[in-house]
């Protein structure tokens, strides 16, 4: 087996186990009424995940975002989570936001 064999392998394996579940999710999804409990128990539990993650990022990161003040981390969390209501739930302006703030206080601070 060369070098590249693995990657290979593991670009696979990690495709087809993520894949299935996925189209899975497609099918059952189509079925499924907008407004039903399931979904809005499936929403809820994937809106707490991504802001764990994103708590836990900001609260105790590692790499170089370790190196900033958290005072800082959270200053940019709340300003782009404001700017991302006042610009009517667009993502995109809440993240931009949010990551301008970091860079500038990196660089000043």
């Amino acid at each position: 087996m060369n070098d590249y064999t693995i990657y290979a392998v593991i670009l696979v394996a990690g495709w087809l186990a993520t894949d299935v579940w996925r189209w899975l999710g497609v099918i059952a999804g189509n079925r499924m009424n907008e407004d039903s409990e399931a979904l809005k128990w499936v929403r809820a539990v994937a809106t707490s995940l991504v802001m764990a993650v994103t708590s836990k990022l900001i609260v105790f990161p590692t790499g170089s975002l370790e190196a900033t003040p958290l005072w800082l981390r959270l200053a940019a969390a709340a300003l782009g989570f404001a700017a991302f209501l006042a610009a009517g739930q667009r993502v995109i302006v809440g993240v931009v936001v949010s990551v301008a703030l970091l860079a500038l206080g990196l660089v000043f601070v």
